[in-house]
């Protein structure tokens, strides 16, 4: 099994985790729900920052071979820009557009991702950007949507699972 320090990072490992802890994971849920207090922002900044630091995304890049990314609108002038083609060209060679007008990225694993790295690092996207979103306030209301990505990221499993420690939940 693969580790960064004490942290784990195999991704074969945590998936089958995920398959196991699913039961676990939905008490987690349901008991982070029935907390009053407001601190899980705290404990949730404090361990992303610790985790985040240890664990090299680019020796992982799961989120970019496995995630739909979705696009905002005023991110296709920037992209454009960086790879030099028009909007036009850029939005007809990597993005889609759904029938609600949404906008994403048209393949998986993404485009712009090689040897792990993103190639558009300085003009990606604000929701690649953002993931995990462990760092965002508001992570009681959003650990539903955290939990489906625990089987598929180190730095989300290694989050939740020492958050059960410090809130003390038992399965």
């Amino acid at each position: 099994m693969s580790t960064t320090g004490h942290y784990i990072t195999d991704l074969p490992f945590i998936a089958a985790k995920a398959e196991e802890k699913q039961g676990e994971n939905d008490e987690f849920l349901r008991s982070v729900h029935a907390r009053a207090d407001q601190g899980l922002d705290v404990i949730a900044h404090r361990l992303n920052d610790t985790v985040s630091a240890a664990i090299d995304c680019t020796a992982c890049g799961n989120c970019c071979k496995t995630l739909v990314i979705n696009v905002a609108d005023d991110e296709l002038a920037p992209l454009a820009e960086h790879l030099e083609l028009s909007i036009a060209v850029a939005k007809d060679k990597y993005i889609e557009e759904s029938m609600a007008g949404k906008l994403f990225i048209n393949t998986m694993p993404c485009h712009f991702l090689a040897d792990n790295k993103c190639t558009i690092y300085e003009a990606r996207f604000s929701e690649c950007r953002d993931f995990p979103h462990l760092h965002k306030p508001g992570f009681k209301d959003r650990l539903a949507g955290t939990l489906m990505h625990y089987g598929r990221c180190p730095i989300i499993y290694n989050v939740v699972e020492q958050m059960k420690v410090e809130l003390g939940f038992v399965a």
